[in-house]
């Protein structure tokens, strides 16, 4: 390792979801680190102590962590040299066939092997393919770098990283016992408890955990298009049967199974057990077709080439602002093929230059349709429109005014 480090943690990635409210949640506690990436927007934004993104009591310290000089961002790779950590976010996405894109990992690391010192810990984040924590240490070995390689998966929920990450227990891994050791001393300084795990242990959990959420909304789902079909309230057989009835509590509500996680760690079990994931391949047949069920039920109840339809809310899910794998565009693409016109707001996502106010929606649609249960939402006038939810958010039956 250099012999002089400027940073107790190098985050690669470090202005995304899942490197920037790690970078917070260290900084807090007095370590200094330093983020590294390539989106110079972000990293602007972050050096000004402004968030890029929506995150829940993030702000502030941020904007503390960055007057104290204890977060700095540089896209300069040379400075990774300079940290005594260095944790990856890049994880294993899945291509349009659905199967993970192995290359990913070494794509990030490749270019970065000059950087990378002898000594350093070196800690993947994100999901990846079981099997890649191992893989990467022989692969930082050929090439002459001895790190201690771990495997540390975040399970946070998007939006209340900062509660989480100092609230949840902690899984964590190495390749080797020094390893281990070194990522026990970091993550102890914020986790509450620590559970250790052999690297392809950890990286099954991580994908179980996504996978197993991704199974209970596709059962929700499929018992709401069951009810729904035979005319019946699901919401109310769903209320009903959790009731002081301890075993039903975890049913979640049903609605849309977005994002960039869920569908995309279960497609990769899939691809791991050769495709046999008959629950995860069924999983995604229901989540993905609910889009098409609630499509076929307009036309049930409208002629839609004559009608303009709004949709409420196209990040991926409620109260933020992010739009990665939103099936609210899923549903839009495929309504365009069928509506007179679609229409599109919300009210956090800024990257989308075709949103338009809620109002203008509201004013201009035939038809509403709730995509995602913002909290804003709560007491907005829906003008006496019909309206499509899900969610049971408005307490209206489907397509009911």
């Amino acid at each position: 390792m250099a012999e002089k480090t400027k940073y107790d943690i190098c985050i690669v990635g470090g202005a995304g979801h899942v490197g920037l409210p790690l970078a917070i949640v260290f900084a807090s506690k007095g370590l200094k680190v330093l983020i590294n990436d390539i989106n110079e927007e972000s990293m602007d934004m972050i050096s000004r102590g402004i968030l890029p993104f929506m995150e829940n009591d993030a702000e502030e310290l941020l904007k503390e962590a960055v007057k104290k000089e204890l977060i700095v961002c540089s896209s300069d790779p040379k400075e990774i040299s300079h940290s005594a950590s260095v944790v990856i976010t890049i994880g294993t996405p899945v291509d349009e066939f659905h199967n993970p894109v192995h290359t990913a990992i070494k794509g990030c690391l490749s270019p970065l092997l000059s950087y990378l010192q002898d000594g350093q810990l070196l800690i993947l984040r994100s999901t990846v393919f079981p099997g890649t924590t191992e893989w990467l240490d022989s692969y930082l070995r050929a090439n002459g770098i001895k790190m201690k390689v771990t495997f540390c998966p975040e399970r946070i929920v998007q939006g209340n990283a900062i509660k989480e990450l100092q609230s949840l227990p902690q899984i964590i891994s190495g390749t080797s016992r020094e390893a281990e050791l070194a990522v026990e001393k970091l993550f102890g300084k914020i986790s509450p408890k620590l559970v250790r795990l052999a690297p392809i242990e950890a990286e099954f959990a991580k994908l179980f955990s996504n996978a197993y959420r991704y199974i209970l909304f596709a059962t929700t789902n499929q018992f709401f298009m069951m009810t729904n079909s035979a005319g019946v309230d699901y919401h109310k057989v769903l209320s009903g049967m959790k009731e002081d009835y301890d075993r039903a509590r975890y049913i979640p509500g049903p609605g849309f199974a977005a994002g960039p996680c869920l569908f995309k760690d279960t497609m990769q079990l899939a691809a791991f057990s050769k495709n046999q994931f008959s629950l995860g391949h069924n999983a995604m047949l229901v989540n993905e077709g609910l889009v098409l069920y609630l499509i076929d039920e307009l036309s049930k109840h409208y002629e839609l080439n004559e009608s303009c339809i709004g949709l409420l809310g196209m990040a991926f899910k409620a109260d933020s602002d992010d739009i990665r794998s939103s099936l609210s565009y899923k549903l839009k693409k495929l309504l365009s093929f069928q509506a007179k016109e679609v229409l599109t707001t919300d009210p956090y996502v800024t990257g989308d230059k075709r949103l338009l106010p809620l109002d203008d929606v509201i004013d201009k649609s035939d038809i509403l349709i709730l995509c995602v249960p913002h909290k804003i939402y709560e007491n907005i006038d829906l003008k006496n429109k019909p309206v499509l939810d899900v969610w049971g958010f408005f307490q209206k039956g489907l397509l009911k005014k």
